[in-house]
């Protein structure tokens, strides 16, 4: 049996990289997800031998059999960190043991296997080590590391999940996640779609999640707002999330974010402020929190401040709110001083230019 933790890695270095001015170039206005560096990561896993055949290999596509069972069963998975070039030239990660957890509770309940955290942070420090120079050198700019599961077995049968499966890893290197920076952003309340519910898949990192948001996501485009705010699925009264980040609320020096029941994704970024926010003498909270309640909140001046949070977006502030028979304003419509001052510290340490109290930083090259 091949024991995972002591896989070794087969080495295939791209005969086509792309040149030092290509790559430039690309740098220059990466975007966000739109371009993708030479190499990739790809391991294999077989039911009653386990992970095999680890290798680095040129980027480029797979070929799939028309009935391999992650094309109709959805049965995948992925997760999402980046890698930052920090003040001092290092090349760092930002705790990537924290997305190899929540990577393997994602695959526990999706019947898929895990994989060991040594592994998977392993196959990012080979992927970034080999492509460091896809790492940005602009100021805000990071490369997006996207480690994903499939199942690969071939056949329609639908009575036990597949049998093999097959994890990569790509790299894109990205700018700001939205275009115009940091900008309030406005949400709209979806009333009519649920993104979960108790005993779904809301607190796993899998594609079906986000498959079944576009439509709820449109409809907030179509009603002039940026993003959904998604609501519980029994009452749609009480606030989950925004899009696929988290929600804070800042009551003065108390921060709430809605807790953790089974139906939202643990971010590893709110995890992290709430972390940053104690640090700061604040009351930071899990809870829940309903819509009218923040209508209220800050129609009186009570509620200060919303914001979300995500590995691309970092700290994205909320300006305005909008539902079918409803709308308010967010404060004065503008960034906040403590979403400022927590996206500022939280990027400080990822970059290298604020200490890294809690031990977060995980260096590569």
């Amino acid at each position: 049996m091949t024991t995972a933790h002591k896989l070794s890695f087969d080495v295939q270095l791209s005969d086509h990289a792309r040149t030092a001015a290509e790559r430039e170039r690309v740098l220059a206005n990466p975007g966000f997800g739109q371009h993708f560096t030479d190499h990739m990561i790809s391991i294999d896993y077989t039911e009653g031998v386990g992970w095999h055949d680890a290798r680095l290999m040129p980027y480029g596509p797979l070929t799939l059999d028309p009935a391999t069972s992650v094309l109709h069963y959805a049965q995948e998975l992925f997760e999402g960190l980046k890698a930052y070039r920090q003040v001092n030239g290092s090349i760092v990660c930002f705790r990537p043991y924290a997305n190899a957890a929540r990577f393997n509770t994602s695959a526990r309940r999706m019947a898929m296997p895990e994989l060991p955290e040594e592994t998977f942070v392993e196959s990012l420090e080979l992927l970034v080590q080999t492509d460091r120079e896809w790492v940005p050198t602009t100021e805000g700019h990071s490369l997006y590391l996207r480690p994903f599961m499939i199942a690969t077995q071939v056949g329609l049968g639908v009575n036990y999940p597949s049998r093999t499966y097959k994890y990569m890893v790509i790299a894109s290197p990205a700018a700001s996640y939205f275009a115009g920076g940091v900008k309030p952003v406005s949400v709209w309340l979806s009333t009519e779609y649920t993104r979960a519910a108790p005993g779904g898949t809301g607190f796993a990192k899998c594609g079906g999640n986000y498959a079944a948001a576009f439509v709820a996501q449109r409809q907030a485009v179509e009603n002039g707002c940026d993003q959904v705010v998604w609501l519980d699925a029994h009452e749609h009264r009480y606030v989950e999330e925004m899009g696929g980040m988290n929600l804070f609320f800042v009551y003065g020096d108390r921060l709430l974010t809605p807790a953790l029941t089974g139906t939202l994704l643990p971010g590893i970024t709110r995890d992290s402020l709430l972390a940053l926010a104690r640090d700061m003498g604040l009351r930071a909270e899990e809870g829940r929190i309903s819509i009218e309640e923040w209508q209220a909140g800050c129609e009186s001046g009570e509620l200060t401040e919303v914001f979300a949070c995500g590995t691309a977006a970092v700290v994205t502030p909320v300006g305005s709110v909008k539902g079918a028979d409803r709308s308010w304003t967010v404060g004065d419509g503008t960034p906040g001083p403590l979403t400022l001052k927590l996206r500022e510290e939280l990027i400080g340490i990822q970059y290298g230019s604020r200490p890294d109290t809690h031990g977060w930083i995980h260096k590569i090259c």
